[in-house]
């Protein structure tokens, strides 16, 4: 017998006590005497249960009080639950080799630290059954019931405290008991659809059918969880009060049933959750060298462009190309200057999730690294300066141009227009057949013309300077301009070769004696009056070119980009009205000649022709061009003035601007440089960051007025066309209301409104950015471990506890080990048809993708090696 009990006894574990059993609830009192409804159902209860525990020994009880009588099946019973071998029974059959077997049990049962009262070897011996039924209820509240312990409750009350969490989301279930809180049996087939889903159909069950749910909860745990039946459905209903040992003693075995299942489950969930934070950290990772590779190839083919320097011929190319930059700064540029600033933002929120998931630093591939990207980035802007001002220099170089080239546009027509027709003028020959009367006259006009010409002399030589110019300045149509003053010199040097051959042409051999003097009063006033329209002649020629190139002057354009330049144009119009004294008293006479003209024919009853034989000239010519001028000296002032208005509030806005840009330039970059060194500063703790980061947004937030101001200066400095700004050398790019965004944007786990506390969506956006996948179970959960009083509001210190615990309880290689050890079965390596039982199929395929071969000695095929595994999740050497 005893050899046959040794042989079925395994000894694949063993128990390590954690604590002194606590006393019963209630003693066995031999004298009382139990209920028989209650006797029933426990000498059903407690027989199965032994039942099931002694068949792992090959081994069963029929009837409790008669076959634990001899001592031997209750040590086998207490080896086999306990995993601990007893002393040798005795061999004998007499009553006291029973009575010492017995005693060995009890002994055992006392050396577990469990009190028995009144239960004697004797009794156990004799068969009475309500010892008996009271050893076996002491047995089962040791080693089944009383290491149970869920959240900080333990035995009997930490079994109920699991019931009641696992059946609380069922309908028309309240457990508060182990007794009538089971009666209907939707307690126990809840227990079953909580853990197995598949294996009942809860909602068909009917509060009204107690009998037919209870026998379905028995038929079930039996057929499927291994649970012998171990009451009868009609004992439990028919029974006022169920007995609470038998109830207790059913539901531990589910309680033990699943224990097995919920560490597995815990053992995945935890799995998953590292899993998930290292594939999030992955996917950061390959975000962050993706958007690197993108933002320095746009740098490496933007710089070209910025290097390109090919001046358009003009000024519409240029505009396009000034355009075509502005676009750049204002469309293409921001978006990317965001890309940088999220790319340092991610790759510092990487370095700070990994630092509090304990895994190693991020590394960036070879030239993508944050300061590179910056080094890159520093040389975009610097050749986008250079470009810019290029550009503005090619601008103004043929605004230059296209001012000068209309100048010559206007004085080349003038000087053609004025030219027209005196070739063929010079070249007549109507000396040859006039009197001497009429040859007189021609000299007198010719001598007339002379003075005209002379006169224009200036005209040319303004009209050859600006073509000089135009050339030295590289003008795209040089050559038309060219080509046309060359026209204008050879026509000038024609009409002064053909004028000198007139002059000595005019009087032939013999022609003065052909001629007759005019004699008598007559000739003499006539005479008198043709010297007079000489003199008229002479000074209206000149006095007329003058007013045209006043009239010129006066509606010249211009362009100017500084005080300084309208001011010189201002001094140069002041000093021109300052001769319109002078030239008003040159008119004045030269009208007195034509007056004194008219007084002598009306004296002398002269009849005039009515024109002058030495000008085209008149004096209405004289008077109208007069009053030209005039009405363009006012409105030549206005001009001047309005434009002196501009460029002073151009000068005030660039002043405005540079006092503004040159204070909150070097606060940005102070802040931009504190907020990296918080952000990759792991001395100090994740508080201290906190800290620092919220004050440097207070800082940020009570500045925002004055980057409002500069941004809405900046704007009418780009409204006002003023390209440059000697008073600063900042500009708005790189501090625009997106890239303030952005710069805030570091602070977004904060609350803006309260002050060091963050409301409950501020701390669900906090722990997103974090790596958590919430659902709002989940977050239900954690804001009662944060805001346990429900105030509304996670304080600082709250925050930080949750992250140590959470990070301290869930995240290190050693518990990843434990839990893959859980999902293997204790083995030292998992195999691919477990992990694609146990886990979710996407990281189930993460890790079978990534686990190396198992190549301990107890390998078999498709092993992976889950230690080396868990141990790359975070950076170390093998464990």
């Amino acid at each position: 017998m005893t050899t046959q009990v040794e042989s079925h006894i395994q000894y694949n574990h063993s128990y390590m006590m954690t604590e002194e059993y606590m006393q019963q609830e209630e003693d066995w009192d031999r004298d009382l005497l139990l209920d028989p409804a209650w006797e029933k159902q426990q000498r059903k209860t407690f027989t199965a249960w032994c039942n099931s525990h002694l068949r792992k020994a090959g081994t069963q009880i029929e009837n409790i009080e008669e076959d634990f009588r001899n001592g031997l099946k209750l040590m086998l019973l207490l080896e086999v639950i306990s995993g601990e071998r007893l002393p040798k029974p005795d061999k004998g059959k007499m009553r006291f080799h029973k009575i010492a077997n017995v005693n060995k049990a009890l002994d055992f049962i006392a050396s577990k630290g469990v009190k028995l009262v009144s239960i004697g070897a004797e009794e156990i011996v004799d068969g009475n059954l309500k010892m008996t039924l009271g050893m076996i209820w002491t047995i089962i509240l040791r080693f089944a019931i009383q290491d149970i312990s869920v959240e900080e409750t333990s035995a009997k009350e930490g079994l109920l405290l699991w019931c009641q969490r696992k059946t609380a989301p069922y309908r028309n279930v309240n457990v508060q008991n182990f007794h009538i809180s089971w009666k209907d049996g939707l307690a126990l087939c809840a227990l079953i659809h909580r853990h197995r889903p598949d294996l009942i159909d809860y909602a068909k069950l009917r509060k009204d059918d107690p009998i037919g749910n209870l026998n379905t909860a028995f038929e079930v745990a039996e057929k499927y969880l291994d649970i012998p039946k171990m009451l009868d459905a009609e004992d439990i209903v028919n029974t006022p009060k169920p007995d609470e040992k038998a109830i207790m003693t059913y539901v531990s075995c589910f309680y033990h049933a699943f224990a097995g299942a919920e560490q597995a489950e815990t053992a995945a969930n935890r799995i998953c959750k590292v899993l998930a934070v290292n594939q999030e950290n992955e996917k950061l990772m390959e975000e962050y060298e993706k958007l690197a590779s993108e933002l320095l190839e746009w740098i490496r083919r933007t710089i070209p462009w910025l290097e390109n320097r090919v001046a358009e011929k003009s000024m519409s190319a240029m505009r396009r190309k000034l355009e075509d930059f502005r676009d750049y700064r204002r469309v293409h540029k921001p978006p990317r200057v965001q890309e940088k600033c999220q790319l340092e933002i991610n790759f510092n929120t990487l370095q700070t999730k990994l630092r509090l998931s304990n895994r190693p630093a991020f590394m960036p591939s070879e030239g993508k690294m944050v300061s590179d990207i910056a080094n890159a980035w520093k040389g975009l802007e610097q050749v986008e300066k250079g470009y810019e001002e290029w550009l503005l220099t090619e601008i103004r170089r043929l605004e230059r141009l296209e001012h000068l080239a209309e100048k010559f546009k206007q004085k080349a027509t003038l000087h053609e227009s004025w030219t027209r027709g005196k070739e063929e003028m010079l070249s007549q020959r109507d000396y040859e057949s006039a009197s001497l009367m009429e040859v007189r006259a021609l000299m007198r006009k010719h001598e007339a013309f002379e003075s005209d010409l002379a006169a224009h002399q200036d005209r040319v030589e303004q009209i050859a300077a600006i073509a000089q110019e135009l050339n030295e300045l590289d003008y795209h149509d040089a050559a038309s301009v060219n080509s046309r003053c060359q026209a204008i010199c050879d026509q000038w040097d024609t009409l002064g070769t053909l004028t000198q051959k007139r002059r000595g042409g005019e009087s032939g051999p013999g022609m003065a004696g052909e001629l007759l003097l005019p004699t008598g009063r007559v000739e003499k006033l006539l005479e008198t009056i043709d010297q007079l329209y000489l003199e008229f002649a002479k000074r209206a020629a000149p006095f007329n070119n003058w007013m045209d190139g006043a009239t010129e002057d006066l509606q010249d354009m211009f362009i100017v980009h500084s005080i300084e330049e309208i001011q010189s144009l201002i001094t140069a119009h002041e000093q021109f009205k300052a001769t319109l004294p002078e030239a008003d008293k040159e008119r004045m006479a030269i009208l007195g000649i034509q007056n004194e003209i008219q007084k002598i024919a009306q004296t002398y009853g002269i009849k005039l022709s009515g024109v002058n034989p030495y000008t085209n000239l008149s004096h209405l010519d004289i008077a109208s061009k007069w009053d030209t001028v005039k009405q363009l000296v006012p409105h030549r002032d206005q001009t001047l003035q309005e434009e002196l208005a501009r460029q002073q509030a151009n000068e005030r806005l660039r002043r405005q601007f540079a006092a503004q840009a040159n204070v909150l330039g070097p606060w940005i970059q102070t802040k931009m440089e504190e907020i990296g060194h918080i952000s990759v500063d792991i001395s100090g703790s994740l508080e201290d960051q906190m800290n620092h980061l919220k004050q440097q947004e207070q800082n940020i937030i009570n500045y925002k007025a004055n980057i409002d101001k500069l941004e809405g200066d900046h704007q009418l400095i780009q409204e006002a066309l003023v390209f440059d700004n000697k008073h600063t050398s900042y500009t708005m790019e790189g501090i625009s209301q997106e890239q303030m965004n952005e710069f805030r944007a570091s602070f977004n786990h904060f609350d803006r409104k309260r002050n060091g506390m963050m409301d409950p969506d501020d701390f669900r956006a906090c722990l997103i950015s974090m790596g958590y996948d919430l659902g709002e179970v989940e977050f239900a959960r954690i804001m009662t471990l944060v805001d346990p009083n429900n105030t509304g509001v996670v304080t600082f210190q709250a925050f930080i506890d949750f992250m140590t615990r959470e990070t301290a309880e869930t995240d290190t290689a050693e518990q990843v080990v434990a839990s893959f050890k859980i999902l293997a079965s204790d083995k030292n390596y998992i195999t691919v048809e477990e992990l694609r039982r146990e886990l979710p199929p996407e990281q189930a395929e993460y890790c079978i993708s990534r686990m190396t071969k198992y190549s301990g000695a107890d390998t078999v095929s498709g092993a992976l090696d889950y230690v080396s595994f868990s141990s790359a999740l975070y950076g170390e050497s093998d464990l």
